[in-house]
């Protein structure tokens, strides 16, 4: 018998997002974004926090090798969202804009410091049961969460991704 905690949701229908606040590819504010608008795409999301040492130092430079191995695979669809579970003062709407520009990456990215209903924490988050950040999420073209967590093996998640076409 397997006694591993395990967090997340793998194997479920992906939940819808319910990020209000987004920047496009360029940094630039744009309208809700929604898992529908990459219908029959791989979707990849990456949780983090602007204060979150291990998201600078693993998540993402992660984040960018993949990208920059996927960038020619249309098939592939990568977002980032901020994921506000404290430190809302320091993790906040300007800093996804300062660190997508750090890092180059030229995805969309949301910030998600919740709401009354959450209680003020990320509802990315709580409909992910993610254990913190960094954090990774693969959805893939029918909407099933097929991986969540925060142990990635950078190389085979792109020779994975590579193989979706």
């Amino acid at each position: 018998m397997n006694n591993e905690i395990k967090y997340g949701i793998d194997g479920f229908k992906a939940h819808e997002l319910e990020v209000d606040h987004w920047v496009d590819a360029n940094g630039k504010p744009t309208e809700s974004i929604n898992l529908s608008h990459y219908d029959g795409k791989f979707k990849v999301i990456y949780c983090f926090q602007s204060w979150c040492p291990g998201c600078h130092s693993r998540g993402l430079p992660a984040l960018q090798e993949m990208t920059k191995a996927l960038k020619n695979n249309d098939s592939v669809a990568f977002l980032a969202v901020q994921t506000v579970f404290e430190g809302h003062h320091e993790n906040t709407f300007d800093k996804i804009m300062e660190i997508q520009e750090k890092y180059g990456l030229e995805i969309p990215f949301g910030h998600d410091p919740g709401d009354e209903d959450s209680h003020n924490r990320s509802k990315v988050m709580q409909h992910y049961r993610t254990g913190g950040t960094p954090w990774f999420i693969f959805i893939d073209q029918n909407n099933n969460v097929v991986f969540n967590d925060f142990h990635l093996n950078v190389e085979k998640a792109i020779e994975f991704l590579n193989t979706i076409a």
